[in-house]
């Protein structure tokens, strides 16, 4: 099993360490670091290359939000995940447009997270599942009128509108497969193309194009 290096960026000592002993203590996991500050954070991901960078998005200082771009520059493989006490969608939609891979609420379960850590480190997108329906909700609101608009220079096939709407509903590669009765490395190659054919780089990404277009209730 390959172990996943693991640099947690929060403002909060004592969450910092409850993070870590709960890691340290699984098979396949290592934290590398820790920073209390977001800046901080990018130093010390430039030098300890983590696979996953679990990042509070509130902090005073330079917060997660202005921390994402300075990440992904001096830590490009690292897949950077929101962890974070805000339900606000808009915090969300910012994080996935800045480049993080995955948003989660602090009061999240223990399986939940490390499942979690080891599908971003996968290269997937995770969110928790109340955050989906907070999307929808903010994004509903502003535009009743264009609910059931899809973009017109956009072409998806049917195949790939099924497999958009079971993702934006929070569904794995291995759900979406289940569901739909196909192989799970078809199910990649089908978000592959959507991701391409949208412009997106994320599954959360993805999951909000499907909410803004009315491809999801």
């Amino acid at each position: 099993m390959n172990v996943i290096r693991v640099l947690i960026i929060d403002d909060h000592t004592l969450f910092r360490s409850g993070i870590r002993l709960l890691l340290e203590r699984q098979e396949g996991f290592e934290v590398v670091g820790e920073a209390g500050d977001g800046l901080d954070g990018a130093k010390r991901a430039k030098t300890l290359k983590p696979d996953v960078v679990l990042l509070d998005l509130h902090m005073p200082g330079t917060s997660g939000l202005a921390a994402i771009p300075l990440l992904l520059e001096e830590a490009p493989q690292a897949q950077i995940v929101m962890l974070t006490v805000s339900e606000d969608a808009e915090d969300l939609i910012d994080a996935m447009r800045a480049g993080a891979c995955g948003y989660l609420l602090k009061n999240i379960d223990t399986d939940f997270l490390l499942d979690s850590i080891r599908r971003a480190a996968n290269g997937e997108s995770v969110m928790s599942p109340q955050m989906a329906v907070r999307v929808a909700d903010a994004i509903r609101k502003p535009q009743n009128n264009n609910l059931n608009a899809t973009s017109d220079s956009v072409e998806l096939s049917p195949r790939e509108r099924e497999v958009i709407i079971k993702l934006a509903r929070g569904g794995s590669n291995k759900d979406i497969a289940r569901a739909l009765n196909m192989a799970e490395s078809t199910v990649k190659i089908h978000v592959q193309s959507i991701l391409r054919k949208l412009n997106l780089s994320s599954r959360v990404q993805a999951a909000v194009y499907a909410v803004e277009h009315g491809l999801v209730d």
